[in-house]
């Protein structure tokens, strides 16, 4: 099971939440929180109704392109990781999960085999320090 990692919201607004990871095909747990999928695509082999979820989000996702990228080139784990917070820059759909947390204990569901080197790894990092990633954003639009 990944390690249950505390988010930094408590200096901010006084309140602790709780950010997990977890893939969905493992059982639903009474203290998971809010439970969001994070994937593009739906689970393979998981009818809708069977999955135990409060939210999809599939908006904040990489995008089809950079998935596939990532896809062929498993080994660049950290080009992937700087590709897809760039995308988190671009949009607006991570301030909406900042949102989520702040208020809930939240669960990030994904499908991908790999549990240290996928995307879900990358929001959760990203929302235990949100101040790294508005300098990660500001340092990628100077880039780009």
């Amino acid at each position: 099971m990944p390690p249950i990692i505390r988010n930094p919201f408590k200096q901010v607004f006084g309140s602790l939440s709780m950010i997990k990871i977890k893939r969905v095909y493992e059982e639903p747990e009474k203290d998971d929180g809010q439970r969001i999928l994070v994937d593009r695509l739906w689970p393979r082999g998981i009818k809708k109704e069977d999955l135990k979820h409060d939210l999809w989000m599939k908006e904040i996702a990489p995008s089809t392109e950079l998935r596939k990228w990532y896809h062929r080139n498993i080994s660049k784990w950290d080009e992937f990781r700087r590709k897809y917070t760039a995308e988190l820059c671009c949009g607006k759909y991570f301030e909406d999960l900042i949102e989520i947390a702040m208020d809930h204990d939240i669960t990030l569901l994904y499908s991908a085999r790999d549990l240290e080197h996928n995307h879900a790894v990358v929001l959760r990092n990203l929302l235990e320090d949100k101040a790294h990633f508005y300098e990660c954003c500001k340092t990628l639009r100077d880039l780009y």
